[in-house]
């Protein structure tokens, strides 16, 4: 992935803020200067904060979460639609639908009922409906469509969002806080950045600056994306490799073992797979020697909610009681299991 640099964000427009009379003095650490009234933003801390996002976003793609972005304004919604697609994650380009995160269950029916008109049309049942039947389905469908049709593959809660403009997608905003999903968004110098978990700041109103954010952020998570398939791969070839080993093993019983124990205490396990832990959540918890699902399994919440606040005074909302119970099941292999637990509860909290 090729890194942007201050002289492309420049030509395209993301120093651009609004008027300085309509600033959010939260955003004061990413100003660079006033000119005609209006913000100018710092593009060396946009560069900086952009590197953090594709680095977090990266890993989140490669753990096999998907990434919901949401842009419903006008200058937006096509760039974000494009490109999202592009790397096959869901997006939301029309309005947000109350729910859709907090209410996700009532939110995934209405996405089976556009999958149940599409099987009546199939197997023959939709013609056996009256004209005015048909044409209040066909309608129902359309609506779905449109509100819904971009997550229909979406069967969970997402792993983060990246927000254009949170101002505009407030409520998103306040869905994610509430389930402690992570943020990413594009800020401008009239949002609150505390809102955020990473931050991009940079102009959301004009479609070029739009444009090269989201070209980076999706290249970003295209990587992840690639790092995933070629770890399946890997794992692929090595359990065939494995298999003819095991018979090598038996003359020599002490010699075999040993080495491959010492491979497993180095690797770290994805603690991002279960419910309610986020990046920045996984790091201060591997910082903290829980690195493993049974190291999770076996830590106590209270000393995990420690380590989490004294890490960051932001994580301190997070509760922690469920993730030694995700991590068992993660840990003995139960992974259908597993997610069909997370499906069932909201954010991790039962």
């Amino acid at each position: 992935m090729a890194k942007v640099e201050v002289k492309q964000l420049l030509e395209a427009g993301v120093h651009f803020g609004h008027l300085t009379r309509k600033w959010n003095p939260n955003m004061a650490p990413y100003i660079y200067m006033e000119r005609n009234g209006i913000h100018v933003i710092n593009l060396y801390k946009t560069v900086a904060k952009l590197d953090e996002a594709n680095e977090a976003l990266s890993k989140i793609a490669a753990s096999g979460r998907k990434i919901l972005f949401v842009a419903t304004k006008k200058q937006a919604k096509d760039i974000v639609a494009e490109k999202a697609a592009k790397v096959n994650m869901p997006y939301i380009t029309e309005r947000w639908p109350g729910g859709m995160l907090t209410n996700f269950v009532t939110i995934r029916k209405a996405v089976k009922k556009m999958a149940s008109i599409d099987r009546m049309k199939k197997d023959g049942t939709f013609l056996t409906l009256s004209k005015k039947e048909r044409l209040q389905v066909d309608r129902l469908r359309a609506k779905l469509e449109k509100n819904l049709g971009s997550i229909s593959e979406m069967t969970r809660l997402p792993g983060a969002l990246f927000i254009v403009d949170t101002m505009r997608e407030h409520i998103a905003v306040k869905e994610a806080q509430k389930l402690n999903i992570p943020i990413f968004a594009m800020v401008d110098t009239n949002s609150d950045p505390r809102d955020v978990d990473y931050l991009i700041p940079s102009n959301d109103d004009a479609s070029k600056s739009i444009d090269i954010i989201m070209t980076q952020v999706t290249d970003a998570v295209a990587q992840g994306l690639a790092e995933r398939k070629s770890e399946k791969a890997e794992a692929a070839e090595s359990k065939k490799e494995k298999a003819p080993k095991k018979q090598e093993t038996k003359e020599t019983p002490e010699a075999a073992p040993k080495a491959e124990k010492t491979e497993v205490k180095v690797e770290a396990d994805d603690l991002t797979k279960i419910e309610g832990v986020g990046p920045k959540a996984a790091e201060a918890l591997v910082n903290a020697g829980i690195d493993t699902y049974e190291k999770v399994a076996k830590a106590d919440a209270e000393k995990m909610k420690e380590i989490l606040t004294e890490a960051s005074s932001r994580m301190a909302h997070l509760d922690p009681t469920s993730w030694p119970k995700q991590a068992q099941m993660a840990a003995d292999g139960k992974w259908d299991e597993l997610k069909e637990w997370q499906d069932n509860v909201k954010g991790g909290v039962e």
